[in-house]
């Protein structure tokens, strides 16, 4: 059966390392016969989290930019993926900033169930993503029908294109076409 796929490329720089992942998932879930959107936040104008909670009654955020779309695209795909780089043994502010402006989607009745990691970054040990990973899940525990799926990461790449070759690459396809 196919499934709805939301890929959310969250890195400043256009066609990055993560992105580069981004691109294997897709390539490997498009394969299985899913149903593949991608949305890349570097084109887009997300505000930060204002923090006064008025989605919890309307399920829509009061900050009108391109965050409100991509929540809800969220809100109906089967499966979201998240790559992103590791900055500072953490996710990229960008993903962050998107994942608090998600809170509309607390409150409803979401879709999503299987939720993947993708991070690439320069340092190659593998407790790099630990951070990311710790803080994605604790977004993924305030939605008791979602779960971390997947990760995969990919270390020791720092420059635009350094990632070709690397292992990681082959793992995200295997892992997008195995979801």
């Amino acid at each position: 059966m196919s499934k709805k796929v939301l890929v959310i490329s969250t890195s400043p720089r256009k066609g990055g390392n993560s992105e580069t992942l981004a691109d294997e998932f897709i390539r490997g879930a498009r394969d299985a016969g899913n149903d593949v959107e991608k949305v890349t936040l570097y084109d887009k104008d997300i505000r930060f989290c204002r923090g006064c909670l008025v989605c919890q009654n309307t399920q829509r955020c009061v900050i009108y930019d391109d965050a409100d779309t991509i929540v809800q695209n969220m809100l109906t795909a089967d499966a979201i993926v998240f790559a992103t780089p590791i900055y500072y043994y953490g996710m990229c502010g960008q993903m962050k900033t998107l994942l608090d402006r998600a809170n509309p989607l607390f409150p409803t009745d979401y879709r999503f169930r299987d939720i993947y990691l993708l991070a690439a970054a320069a340092e190659e040990d593998g407790h790099t993503v630990d951070g990311a990973v710790t803080g994605l899940q604790g977004w993924i525990d305030c939605f008791e029908k979602a779960r971390l799926a997947g990760t995969v990461f990919a270390g020791g790449v720092t420059a635009v294109g350094e990632i070709q070759n690397h292992p990681a690459l082959k793992q995200a396809y295997e892992l997008g076409r195995n979801m």
